[in-house]
């Protein structure tokens, strides 16, 4: 009994359309421009613990779609997805809130964003597959960067530049 009360656990509860914004400021004239679109997409990830053993992963998109200086279109959405996840090794948990729980809600926000294009009356946009695990990686090698800058910044600040004295 104790073995199955501590195997890990981990299920999806929901997936949801969290939030969805379509502004398309220069409608109607923009339908009659010509030149082609220029797409800006931004994306990012986050997750929070919400109760015990239950956490929330969301994955947000921002697109915005120029023809020349004026917005053609701007889409935001975030998808969110619910999450059951026990008895699972903390330095497993990262991986499984970063990495695991945007890889099952993304390919709803790709839907629901490519959906969203079509009704605007634009041409279909459709969003590439993520490497959500290769954009994790980046986000820590870019942490541990900062954490040592700034622990370089701390050890060197102590040392005479001519500005103090010394700290005896």
């Amino acid at each position: 009994m104790t073995e199955t009360a501590q195997a890990p656990a981990f299920a999806i509860q929901r997936v949801y359309l969290k939030d969805l914004s379509v502004e398309i400021p220069h409608a109607p004239r923009i339908f009659l421009e010509t030149q082609q679109p220029n797409v800006e997409i931004q994306m990012d990830v986050g997750s929070e613990q919400i109760a015990d053993g239950i956490y929330e992963s969301t994955v947000t998109i921002t697109i915005t779609t120029k023809v020349g200086d004026k917005v053609a279109f701007l889409i935001e959405a975030k998808q969110g997805g619910i999450f059951e996840i026990r008895n699972v090794p903390d330095e497993q948990m990262p991986l499984l809130v970063n990495v695991v729980c945007p890889n099952i809600v993304y390919p709803y926000l790709r839907s629901n964003v490519a959906d969203t294009v079509q009704r605007t009356g634009f041409p279909p946009i459709h969003l590439a597959e993520i490497n959500f695990e290769g954009l994790y990686q980046q986000r820590l090698q870019q942490l541990q960067a900062e954490q040592a800058k700034a622990a370089q910044g701390a050890g060197s600040a102590g040392t005479g530049n001519g500005s103090g004295g010394s700290a005896h």
